[in-house]
């Protein structure tokens, strides 16, 4: 079979349809939530609520207190606690926090994993409260027992960092 030589009209051509179907390939997500410079004291003093201003300070004693990390500021909202890196086998990577929180306007947000018996246990006993896909959500500090929410703190903490070390994934208080 004789190879078949392409003309500048079919090379042309060839780019067209190559850029065509690069352009389909979906482009490599983009980490949204990385750690800012934010201080964390200027992101409560600026919430709109009162309440959730003070739940938020209320927050950051026992997530400082139960971490023994500084917060630190990840994206717009979330105060997070210590830092992983991470590395998918698609390659993606990136940084994200420990442990963390939001105090946000319908609900406050805690990221804390439940992935070990201890962790779930206590999460049983928090009191009232929602999950959702990697994230439990309280609509106010009251419905909540704060000892509990100090030790599951911890218990997250030094549960995702076993894990993220496991991965081989770096672990870090900052």
């Amino acid at each position: 079979m004789a190879l078949k030589r392409m003309t500048p009209a079919s090379k042309a051509t060839a780019k067209k349809v190559a850029a065509k179907k690069a352009a389909k390939k979906p482009a490599k997500a983009l980490t949204k939530t990385t750690a800012t410079k934010v201080s964390v004291a200027d992101y409560l003093a600026g919430l709109e609520s009162d309440k959730r201003r003070v739940e938020g300070q209320a927050l950051v004693k026992i997530f400082e207190k139960a971490t023994g990390m500084k917060s630190q500021m990840w994206g717009p909202s979330i105060v997070g606690y210590g830092r992983y890196s991470y590395v998918y086998e698609s390659g993606h990577h990136g940084d994200a926090c420990l442990v963390g929180f939001s105090p946000r306007k319908g609900a406050i947000s805690l990221y804390l994993g439940t992935r070990t018996p201890e962790a779930q246990a206590l999460y049983d006993k928090l009191g009232k409260k929602k999950r959702d896909v990697g994230c439990i959500y309280v609509n106010k500090l009251e419905d909540i027992d704060l000892g509990v929410l100090e030790t599951f703190v911890k218990v997250a903490t030094a549960a995702a960092a076993k894990d993220f070390k496991a991965k081989g994934w770096p672990v870090s208080a900052t």
